[in-house]
C-alpha cells in the first residue's frame, strides 16, 4: 500500500508540467492570432456577365421569320447586324437591307445602337429588300459625266447626227463655242467638287434613282446640244451684248456656287455643325446673309443665264424645271435649318431673297 501510494504522487507530479505546457502554448497561439488581426476570407472570383441579344429578322410582307442573329453584343450597331445577316443570307448585302423596328416605321440608320432598341433580350426587326444599290459618289459621277460627253459629241457635229454638207456651208456663230465652253465648265466643276469637295456619307441609293437622274440629265443635254450646235442655229436677238452679259452672269454664278460648296464642306470637315454657316471675306459667300441655301440660288442663276445667252427653247424648259426642283429642295432644307438654327435662319428666305 505504501509503495503504491508513493508511486501515485510521483505519477501526478509528472502529469502537471505537461498540462501546464499545453495551456501556455494555446495562450501564445491565441495572442498571435489576435495580434495578426482578423482572418480575412479569400476574395471570391467575380465572373463578368455580358448580356447578348438575339435579333429576329422577319419579312415585312409575309411576316415570316427569315433568320435569327444570335450573340449580338450590346455595343453593336444596326450596320453590324446587317453584316451578320449578310453572312447568314449572302444574297442580301448590307446596303440592300432595310431594317425597321415597326412594320410601317422608318428605316433604322446604320449608326443606331442595338442596345437602344432593346426592350428585352430578343429584338424583332422587319426586313425590306431595298433593291440594287449604288454609292453616292458613283451616282453623281455617272450623272455628270454623261452630259459632258454627250454635248461634245453634238459639238463636233457627227455625220450620224447632222448633214455634213449643211454643216460645212453654215458658219458657226461665236455663241456656239462659248456655249460649249460654259456647258463643259459647269459639269467639270460638278465632277471636281464630287471628287474633292463634297463629303458624302457611306450610304447608298437605289440604282433606279440613278437611272432616272441619268435619263433626265442625259436626255435634256441631248436636246439642248442638238439645237445649239445645229447648222441652222440662229444667234440671240440682241447680239453681242446679250451674249456677253449673260456669259458674265453665268461665270459669276458658277464661281459663287463653287465658293458656297467649299464653305459648306469646310463646316462639315471641321465638325462645326452647331451654328449656321456664316459669310466670309469672300463676297460670293455674302448671299448667306439673305438666303439659307445660296448654292441653289447660284445654280438656278447659272441656268437662267445660259438660257439668255443661247436663247433656245430646250435650255429654257430645262432651266424652268431645275428652278422648280431646286426650290423644293431649298424649302425642305430651310425647314430643317429652322429647327436647328432658328435664331440665325428665321429672317432668311430659302432660295430667292425676300420672295421664298
Amino acid at each position: 500500500m505504501l509503495q503504491r501510494q508513493s508511486r501515485d504522487p510521483a505519477a501526478h507530479g509528472a502529469a502537471l508540467p505537461m498540462a501546464h505546457n499545453d495551456s501556455r502554448s494555446f495562450l501564445n497561439l491565441s495572442q498571435l492570432v489576435l495580434s495578426a488581426g482578423q482572418i480575412k476570407p479569400s476574395p471570391a472570383l467575380k465572373h463578368s456577365k455580358i448580356t447578348y441579344f438575339e435579333v429576329e429578322i422577319v419579312d415585312v410582307q409575309s411576316k415570316k421569320q427569315i433568320c435569327i442573329v444570335d450573340k449580338v453584343p450590346p455595343a453593336s450597331t444596326v450596320l453590324d447586324v446587317k453584316h451578320k445577316f449578310h453572312k447568314a443570307c449572302p444574297q442580301w448585302y448590307p446596303s440592300r437591307v432595310g431594317l425597321q423596328l415597326e412594320h410601317n416605321g422608318p428605316f433604322l440608320k446604320d449608326s443606331i445602337s442595338i442596345q437602344s432598341l432593346a426592350v428585352s433580350s430578343i429584338i424583332t426587326l422587319y426586313f425590306t429588300d431595298l433593291g440594287q444599290q449604288v454609292g453616292w459618289t458613283t451616282f453623281f459621277l455617272t450623272e455628270y459625266t454623261g452630259p459632258l460627253l454627250i454635248y461634245l459629241l453634238f459639238y463636233i457635229r457627227l455625220s450620224t447626227i447632222y448633214d455634213q454638207v449643211e454643216s460645212r456651208k453654215n458658219f458657226r456663230h461665236p455663241v456656239v463655242h462659248l456655249a460649249c465652253f460654259c456647258h463643259c465648265l459647269h459639269y467639270i466643276r460638278h465632277l471636281l467638287e464630287t471628287l474633292f469637295v463634297h463629303k458624302f456619307s457611306e450610304g447608298h441609293t437605289p440604282l433606279k434613282n440613278m437611272i432616272k437622274g441619268c435619263a433626265f440629265y442625259w436626255g435634256f443635254t441631248s436636246w439642248i446640244a442638238y439645237y445649239i450646235n445645229h447648222p441652222r442655229y440662229t444667234p440671240p436677238s440682241f447680239g453681242h451684248k446679250q451674249v456677253s452679259y449673260a456669259a458674265l452672269a453665268f461665270l459669276m454664278c458658277e464661281a459663287g456656287n463653287h465658293f458656297i460648296n467649299v464653305a459648306l464642306a469646310h463646316q462639315t470637315n471641321s465638325g462645326n455643325r452647331t451654328c449656321f454657316p456664316s459669310p466670309t471675306y469672300n463676297p460670293f459667300t455674302w448671299l448667306f446673309l439673305l438666303v439659307s441655301c445660296p448654292n441653289y440660288t447660284y445654280e438656278a442663276g447659272s441656268w437662267i443665264s445660259f438660257t439668255v445667252m443661247t436663247q433656245t427653247l430646250p435650255v429654257g424648259v430645262f432651266a424652268f424645271l431645275m428652278v422648280i426642283q431646286m426650290s423644293l429642295w431649298a424649302q425642305k432644307k430651310h425647314k430643317l435649318y429652322l429647327k436647328r438654327f432658328y435664331p440665325e435662319v428665321r429672317r432668311k428666305a430659302a432660295m430667292i431673297p425676300i420672295i421664298f
